[in-house]
């Protein structure tokens, strides 16, 4: 679990703050940076497939290394494939190297984010109870040394290597990514090490046939979606025009409507296409239902009258205030004028062991004080500590303020975190452990993702000290969730 936990936390920071500072070094647009932290919204969406993960078997694959196996190491295989991609792509090359490397981005969240349903569901099922706490730590520690790796490492080496702000090298970050690529060698090593675990739960009494049209009939519906995705997207200034005038909030509120109609028509079309071919038992109407839709129903059979709404609400906004800053975060020190070895230094290294220390301190606290009090302590400190995130604005380039901001940061990041975990596996059914922490763990991230996406536009009409400002306003109503859903929680367990 250590190592797998290693593969884990590699390739997110090379989705977000490393391939931030690249395009930003390459002369993108701030704006344009901060919506490439939509490719990793495979993370957010993982629930979508992860039955398909959990139920449909790999040609010669599943045979030969086993269902889990087979599916880890395909994950394993396309983040470098990826990674790869992005390497042998310049940014600053123009207008179609920008969007390959944005199609080399989502095909690594999409990779990455399979290769962590396969490992949730390895490490559930290849330990008893007693040990999973143990294989979760572990598996925690290994991800953290991942994204240690993968931010300062992938920081020190390209500036090693001579690229700076001002002195973009294409050369250095071809070179750095594909380091990172012979990096995930020891997720595959490792995968190829390992046994397959008991498979007696995921015997399947579909036929191949089943399987394959329960496949085709989700490949549709994905290319449905992306199909009207892209076609829609030529109405996007129309709708913002419209859009605009009324909102008088200016283009950053309406482009984000715009884009968030765009999105719910295009799921919509691909959902009601996938009913339509259901209703007609193009696919077994049980298969379907044994996958989708159990896991839900069970959820709101054990938190009826309104409290499942209330659950899922909190779920989706917790981390709203740190994940909308953490998408501009880099460039903000860049901004200020921290260099590359500094932001390395500080936020990199020294910001993992205060998370650690926090996470630490957060699981003591959750078993001496209660989960619940914890996750409201956590969603206090997280909205506070961007407060500071101002002062730092304020100071400029200043090592130990931010020394300070991070330790406050990443320490509150870790208490908070650590709660939330807690709350999220009470939460789950063991029966649906997989599917139903895939949609928690997936709603967790989209909201505040999506948000995210306009942060360098926030940015842009805001200033720096009103965006961080903003950011610790949007952590507010998490503390009113948090007491609503302790006090339901309470009553249930009286």
């Amino acid at each position: 679990m250590l190592f797998l936990g290693f593969s884990a936390g590699v390739p997110i920071l090379l989705i977000f703050s490393s391939l931030g500072l690249w395009l930003r070094e390459a002369g993108v647009d701030r704006s344009a940076v901060t919506f490439f932290s939509w490719a990793a919204l495979g993370y957010s969406f993982k629930f979508v497939w992860a039955p398909l993960v959990d139920r449909l078997p790999l040609p010669w694959l599943s045979a030969r290394f086993g269902r889990r196996r087979g599916w880890l190491l395909l994950a394993q295989l396309a983040i470098i494939g990826s990674l790869v991609l992005m390497a042998m792509t310049d940014p600053a090359a123009g207008r179609a190297s920008l969007t390959l490397m944005a199609l080399a981005a989502v095909l690594l969240g999409f990779s990455s984010a399979t290769q962590d349903v396969v490992i949730d569901a390895y490490r559930i099922e290849a330990a008893p109870p007693e040990l999973q706490a143990l294989m979760s730590s572990t598996y925690i520690a290994g991800y953290r040394v991942g994204m240690l790796v993968a931010g300062a490492g992938a920081l020190f080496l390209a500036g090693s290597l001579g690229s700076e702000a001002g002195a973009y090298s294409y050369a250095a970050w071809r070179t750095t990514y594909l380091v990172m690529g012979l990096v995930m060698l020891i997720g595959v090593l490792t995968t190829l090490l390992i046994t397959e675990p008991d498979d007696h739960a995921l015997r399947s009494h579909f036929d191949a046939a089943e399987h394959l049209r329960f496949l085709l009939l989700f490949a549709v519906s994905v290319l449905t979606f992306i199909l009207v995705f892209a076609v829609t997207g030529r109405y996007l200034p129309l709708l913002r025009e419209i859009l605009a005038p009324l909102l008088l909030t200016g283009d950053a509120l309406a482009g984000f409507l715009s884009e968030a109609v765009r999105l719910t028509v295009a799921a919509t079309l691909a959902g009601l296409l996938a009913r339509f071919a259901i209703q007609r038992h193009w696919v077994n109407q049980t298969l379907v239902r044994q996958s989708y839709v159990d896991p839900v129903r069970d959820f709101f059979a054990r938190y009826p009258h309104g409290l499942a709404w209330l659950l899922l609400a909190l779920v989706g906004l917790y981390r709203i205030s740190d994940i909308v800053l953490g998408v501009i975060s880099n460039v903000f020190y860049q901004d200020m004028g921290f260099s590359k070895e500094e932001i390395a230094t500080v936020v990199k290294s020294f910001g993992l062991f205060m998370t650690l220390a926090g996470g630490f301190i957060g699981g003591l606290m959750c078993v001496r004080y209660g989960v619940m009090r914890i996750l409201f302590l956590g969603a206090l400190l997280s909205a506070v500590t961007n407060l500071l995130f101002m002062l730092l604005a304020g100071m400029g380039d200043n090592l130990p303020m931010l020394y300070l901001v991070i330790s406050a940061d990443n320490l509150s990041g870790g208490i908070a975190s650590a709660a939330f975990i807690a709350f999220l596996s009470s939460l789950t059914n063991l029966s649906f452990t997989a599917m139903q922490y895939a949609i928690f763990s997936s709603l967790m991230s989209l909201l505040p993702k999506l948000i995210g996406g306009y942060s360098g536009s926030m940015v842009d009409n805001l200033g720096y000290p009103g965006f961080f400002l903003l950011t610790a306003l949007m952590g507010l109503p998490i503390l009113l969730l948090v007491l609503l859903a302790g006090r339901y929680l309470q009553t249930r367990s009286v």
